[in-house]
């Protein structure tokens, strides 16, 4: 019976903590003594991620390196460094008649799943803490928004004042843009990148509100569009935007029509 080949004990990490292989030890592992057999599996593989539109060096980087002679001296030989998907493949392209190869389609199949369910983890784990964080600038946001003079009736004015600062649009626009749900929460529904340029602008609209000891709240909500990526000029008419939406627009956060229309 042929024995697993242990594939880790060849694994490398570099100094950024990302681990990987080299093609040369690889290929023993695979059952290849010769690197101009092997090598096809190499090339054939880094066919299969230009065909699918991948960034080969992604996977599989080309470098040469030197080896030591038995005489002292040294050689430049050709290799490369492989992810762990980059393995998979190779060993998807290689011979089927060796043992080898099949147990290391098995072997690599296997652990690439683990390996992107175990990212996928990690990214879930850094987007909820980061809207958690958002959460609470919200509170501080609206905590200094209070003292500053807005009125808890026209917080949804003061929020929409920043999105439409950081986005060019109103929280109701972005869940148009994005397919959100109206009764879902837009901050739900978002990556973290840009929760943290959410979370971002909240820390400094508060810290500008704090700090310049604001009493005002049209001074508060020009602020709160002046603290995201908008010139000085524009925000006049964005502020005089924000204002005409907000008359019929819904509030994100009390969930009721603002418009003064008519109860059936």
């Amino acid at each position: 019976m042929n024995q697993i080949p242990d594939f880790d004990s060849i694994k490398q990490v570099n100094p950024y903590g990302e681990e990987y292989w080299s093609a040369r030890s690889l290929m023993l592992k695979l059952g290849y003594k010769r690197w101009d057999y092997f090598i096809k599996a190499i090339q054939d593989a880094i066919h299969n991620l230009q065909t699918n539109e991948q960034i080969p060096e992604n996977h599989i980087s080309y470098i040469r390196k030197k080896v030591p002679l038995g005489s002292g001296a040294e050689r430049e030989i050709d290799d490369y460094y492989l992810s762990r998907f980059g393995c998979y493949l190779i060993a998807m392209n290689g011979d089927p008649r060796k043992p080898e190869i099949a147990a290391a389609q098995v072997y690599f199949a296997v652990t690439t799943r683990a390996h992107e369910i175990h990212q996928l983890r990690m990214e879930q784990e850094q987007r909820l803490e980061t809207r958690l964080r958002v959460s609470e600038s919200f509170k501080q946001l609206a905590s200094a928004a209070s003292v500053a003079g807005v009125l808890s009736e026209n917080f949804g004015l003061f929020v929409d004042a920043g999105y439409l600062g950081l986005h060019h649009a109103t929280i109701e626009e972005l869940k148009v843009k994005k397919g959100v749900p109206p009764q879902e929460d837009y901050l739900d529904n978002i990556g973290r990148e840009e929760l943290s340029a959410i979370d971002f602008k909240n820390t400094q609209t508060e810290g500008k509100l704090r700090h310049d000891q604001v009493d005002n709240e049209d001074t508060a909500i020009n602020r709160n569009i002046a603290e995201s990526d908008v010139l000085p000029d524009d925000i006049r008419a964005l502020v005089q935007r924000v204002l005409t939406l907000y008359e019929t627009a819904s509030d994100p956060f009390l969930g009721m029509n603002l418009s003064t229309t008519e109860q059936e």
